[in-house]
């Protein structure tokens, strides 16, 4: 029997993770994820899938984050009729998250539509809307941890909890590989593993002796410092203190599942120690609002559930569900702490409060979740004096701190000894979900432990293997590569010219007058003049 796998997304990047394993008798996919961070990549989910979607059987879902499950609308809308195996938790996450998603594609796309028309530029259309989410969520078929069960005849599954967010899992999937193998080819997808300690759940668990190790990468090669409870709420309790001299505002970009709802239970448990003042806690995302009643749902199901449902009482607490009480957040005047998403800052309400809080010199913003490459989180911590948002200059006069201390993620040690536990691994351990420098850290932290290093494979984008051979390498799927591997991952094309243009406005502001200025402008134009004579 022929068993392939063509690794369609998280490959050399955080995002877009998506995954065809293909038998002799079935098609399917593992996560069908949306692209995140630089344009390049991001306008990969407009294009169309490079398989057809009416040849895939059933999806098996790791977790809810929309980098993992963020296409599953478009791939209903193009012909999959499914089911999208997941466990319950991350099917009552989607319910929110997708329709959001949907939501958030109509009014960015209607936004750039308007910007279009002015400049005469065609209008585009969104990857899926609102009622495609909805639409697709009757594909939803619940799963339980550490059960197998049979989604098509020569394949069985298993899910185990992956420690990341509600209902996040690890897959372990079993092929019957018939007379070619002398029993079933056992494979296993990490999803998102998550660190040994967090707020809501246990420590990820999933089997050994295996014959192939999807794993993860995001963290590769950081090392983390082991912090306790106390230590954690001890370095926010700074953050927050910090940010409220000189009447400030503390601006929190996160991501609306599970950094959220951490977030608030520490706010809450900080202001009723007494460490900070009492002050309003705007919750300003309604995914962020319906998930973190999803957290109150499963609250039996999660490590210190009953103190988190109690925390989310406090009155201090106040949600804005529509825009116009988002919008009323801007008269807030003095103390004020607004967590809204999205976590990387590239879409959402967020945008829409640093547009109004990053030239004030008194307020604050607070990374506290990975920052992807070419993302306006990335762009502003790396020390930006000046970012574009929706086409709009703003200078960066607040103060932008950054903090892992809430990260879902497993560390690189933790990742490293995650991946021994999982041994022996037979054929290949592919390297997925990370940027280069986390691929390349951790490819040499697993050869440092012994492992093969030839077995260690970092796949680029459209690789597909031939799982059925003794160390299989990759080769390229028929047609073309969507994007080199250099492409992949990195600011793009459009970062630079969004930072060239704040560089020219920024040398106009410096000159001393307007002939200095004209000056200026005549050398960029006789430069653009000789490019198009050569």
């Amino acid at each position: 029997m022929a068993i392939t796998m063509t690794v369609h997304g998280a490959a050399r990047t955080v995002t877009g993770s998506c995954y065809l394993i293909e038998t002799d008798r079935c098609k399917f996919l593992v996560d069908c994820g949306m692209f995140q961070g630089a344009k390049t990549l991001k306008e990969l989910n407009y294009e169309p899938f490079p398989f057809e979607p009416g040849d895939i059987d059933f999806v098996l879902l790791t977790h809810a984050h929309i980098d993992h499950s963020g296409l599953i609308p478009k791939l209903a809308k193009h012909g999959f009729s499914g089911p999208v195996h997941a466990t319950r938790g991350t099917i009552d996450l989607l319910g929110s998250m997708l329709p959001d998603a949907g939501h958030i594609q109509e009014v960015e796309v209607e936004e750039l539509n308007r910007r279009n028309a002015r400049r005469g530029r065609p209008a585009v259309t969104p990857i899926y809307t609102a009622s495609d989410a909805e639409d697709c969520l009757r594909l939803m078929k619940p799963v339980t941890y550490d059960g197998w069960f049979e989604p098509a005849e020569d394949v069985c599954a298993r899910y185990w909890n992956a420690g990341h967010i509600l209902g996040s899992a690890s897959i372990e999937i079993e092929i019957d590989a018939g007379s070619a193998a002398p029993r079933r080819l056992r494979l296993l997808f990490s999803g998102d593993i998550g660190p040994d300690a967090q707020t809501f759940h246990a420590a990820p668990e999933s089997p050994e002796n295996l014959d192939y190790l999807i794993c993860e990468t995001t963290y590769g090669g950081r090392t983390r410092e082991r912090l306790t409870h106390d230590d954690r709420l001890g370095i926010l309790a700074k953050e927050v203190t910090d940010a409220f001299k000189d009447r400030g505002a503390l601006i929190i970009p996160a991501f609306a599942v599970e950094r959220t709802q951490e977030l608030l239970a520490d706010l809450v448990e900080l202001v009723n120690s007494g460490a900070v003042p009492r002050v309003p806690i705007f919750l300003d995302s309604p995914l962020a609002i319906r998930a973190t009643q999803a957290f109150i749902d499963h609250a039996d199901e999660l490590e210190n559930g009953d103190a988190f449902r109690k925390a989310m009482a406090t009155p201090l607490l106040r949600t804005t569900e529509t825009p116009t009480e988002s919008m009323g957040i801007e008269r807030m005047e003095g103390n004020h702490i607004v967590i809204a998403a999205s976590g990387m800052c590239d879409a959402g309400r967020i945008r829409h409060h640093l547009k109004n809080h990053l030239w004030r010199q008194n307020s604050t913003v607070l990374l506290v979740g990975y920052q992807a490459q070419g993302t306006l989180g990335q762009i502003l911590a790396d020390g930006a004096k000046a970012v574009r948002i929706q086409g709009e200059e703003i200078r960066v006069r607040a103060r932008i701190r950054q903090t892992d201390i809430y990260s879902g993620h497993a560390d690189g040690p933790a990742l490293v000894e995650w991946v021994r536990q999982r041994s022996p691994v037979k054929r290949a351990i592919l390297l997925t979900h990370g940027e280069d420098a986390g691929l390349e850290a951790m490819h040499k932290a697993l050869s440092d432990l012994g492992l093969d290093g030839e077995r260690i494979i970092e796949p680029t984008l459209d690789d597909i293997f031939d799982l059925m051979t003794e160390l299989p390498g990759p080769r390229l799927r028929p047609g073309p590569r969507r994007l080199r591997a250099e492409e992949v991952g990195r600011f793009d094309w459009h970062n630079d010219f969004s930072k060239l243009w704040l560089d020219i406005s920024e040398e106009l502001d410096r000159a001393a007058d307007d002939r200095a200025k004209n000056a200026l402008i005549r050398r960029l134009r006789h430069a653009l003049e000789e490019r198009e004579r050569r």
